[in-house]
């Protein structure tokens, strides 16, 4: 039954009665009625159309993001499975290298004049040489001492560990040079780029450089952290291309500050692999066969792993222990060998005691 609000003329003018029997859902009307208020609905729908339109706009814009953030990441994935792949697939780099004669190499090095040299060490000297034919470029000339037992196999070995591999952290060869020299003796050299700023070791202890090959600017350079930081970076990037990107891993064996080459950026090259051990891939060596080698490796005192003292063979842990005594001398300024480290005192010992205090 319905009722107007309205229906109060004609036959309805006289009703004194209204009947609403079984209408129990009636609700508003007019105040005679009596009927309960109509409940207000208060935007329900309007609600749910918030909601709607909030998940319309946050949904996508939030697949949109995981999906650019899975993109990326697929992306630089690939990219740096592709550089790994191309480090580790190069060609010899043989093919590619200059071929240099002694004849080139003496003229280059001006007769490898004391005026040239840069360096010297247990194996040889290096020289300073300009290439004419080739740009005028700057390179470093290693120039083996044969008459020293171990040369031509430490030669043989740089080669053999340099052929293959390329990485921005690793010092650039240039050149081999295998002969015989204007004497009629045998010659072996080899040429690296020249990087201006030296090798490492130059840069921690200035004031302990003190030969003809450096001058006042060498003794007043120093490094502040950031940069060393980015040399410890640099030189962490080279070993674990060594290590793991390689189709063999390459034991360095030798790392020191002075063998670590600075360019004009002060980007970190590691030299120096005349002591470098290419090792197969580790299949589940055992401790015993560890120890079975007989192979001496030398290294340099302070750096190199304690273990090799004791017969052990070249392994990547010992690169690992040498990098580490590296970062302790580039934080304290002190060498492994320094005269203060007598009996139980050493390098380590004394950071750890630092530390404590």
């Amino acid at each position: 039954m319905r009722v107007f609000s309205n229906a109060n003329t004609g036959v309805f003018s006289n009703a004194s009665q209204i009947s609403l029997i079984g209408n129990n859902k009636l609700c508003g009307g007019i105040p005679e009625l009596e009927f309960p208020p109509c409940p207000v609905i208060k935007g329900k729908n309007r609600g749910k159309l918030k909601v709607i339109i909030l998940l319309s706009i946050v949904l996508p814009a939030t697949l949109l993001v995981l999906g650019a953030l899975l993109l990326y990441f697929l992306v630089y994935q690939k990219r740096e499975r592709r550089m790994v792949a191309g480090f580790s697939s190069m060609p010899p780099r043989i093919d590619e290298l200059l071929w240099l004669s002694y004849h080139e190499l003496l003229r280059a090095t001006s007769g490898f004049s004391p005026e040239n040299l840069i360096g010297s060490g247990n194996f040889g000297a290096v020289y300073k040489g300009r290439l004419e034919k080739h740009g005028n470029k700057l390179v470093a000339v290693k120039v083996l001492d044969l008459q020293k037992n171990g040369a031509s196999k430490r030669f043989k070995a740089e080669c053999k560990a340099l052929r293959n591999i390329h990485h921005r952290n690793l010092l650039s060869i240039v050149s081999y040079c295998s002969t015989i020299d204007s004497k009629g003796d045998e010659f072996k050299a080899q040429v690296y780029e020249f990087l201006e700023n030296g090798n490492l070791d130059l840069w921690l202890h200035p004031a302990e450089t003190t030969d003809q090959t450096t001058d006042q600017a060498t003794s007043s350079r120093s490094l502040n952290l950031l940069q060393k930081l980015n040399i410890a970076i640099d030189v962490a990037s080279a070993l674990h291309y060594l290590h793991d990107h390689c189709e063999a891993e390459i034991v360095h064996c030798d790392l020191k500050p002075s063998n670590i080459l600075l360019d004009n950026d002060l980007v970190a090259h590691v030299d120096d692999f005349g002591l470098a051990r290419l090792l197969p891939k580790p299949v589940n060596t055992s401790s015993e066969q560890r120890t079975s080698s007989t192979i001496a490796i030398k290294g340099s005192i302070g750096y190199a792993a304690p273990e090799y003292g004791m017969g052990l063979v070249a392994s990547t842990q010992g690169d690992v222990y040498s990098y580490c005594i590296l970062l302790l001398e580039m934080i304290t300024g002190r060498r492994p060998t320094d005269d203060m480290f007598v009996d139980d005192l050493d390098l380590h010992n004394y950071v750890n005691g630092a530390l404590h205090e």
